[in-house]
């Protein structure tokens, strides 16, 4: 079970922002889509994510005033990254580590996906349930 079955049920389209961009379109974007974050991108390539969080501390420290800032100046960069060859599990122990729930997809530097914890979790809760029902209906036959 690698990155790569859980990018292979996922809609290919990856919603994402510059850096240039302001705080309060990010925010407007989070909102319309019903998503927790994005990867921000220059020339494809990703230099950060911004978060439901990165809005979070940025109103803590600049008030009202967050909503000017461009979202390279709130955003959390470097990202953590993986690849679609990345085992399922070790995916989530390192979200778990890094307390972080969004891993962008890289390869040759460029942005090919883009999953959440949630993606993962539910991936793994199906094969769970997909095993089970083998195993029990190898035991009743």
């Amino acid at each position: 079970m690698t990155i790569r079955a859980i990018l292979q049920g996922k809609s290919q389209d990856i919603i994402s922002i510059a850096a240039d961009a302001y705080v309060a379109d990010a925010v407007a974007l989070l909102a319309e889509k019903r998503i927790g974050a994005l990867p921000v991108l220059e020339d494809g390539r990703i230099v950060g994510i911004f978060s439901e969080r990165d809005v979070i501390y940025c109103l803590a420290s600049a008030g009202a005033d967050a909503v000017g800032k461009t979202v390279g100046e709130v955003m959390t960069s470097p990202a953590v990254d993986t690849t679609r060859d990345m085992p399922v599990l070790s995916a989530l122990s390192l979200m778990t580590r890094r307390r972080i729930r969004h891993l962008p997809v890289v390869e040759s530097g460029k942005l090919i996906g883009f999953v959440s914890i949630g993606d993962l979790v539910k991936y793994r809760i199906e094969r769970i349930e997909s095993e089970a029902s083998a195993l029990r209906d190898y035991i009743q036959s």
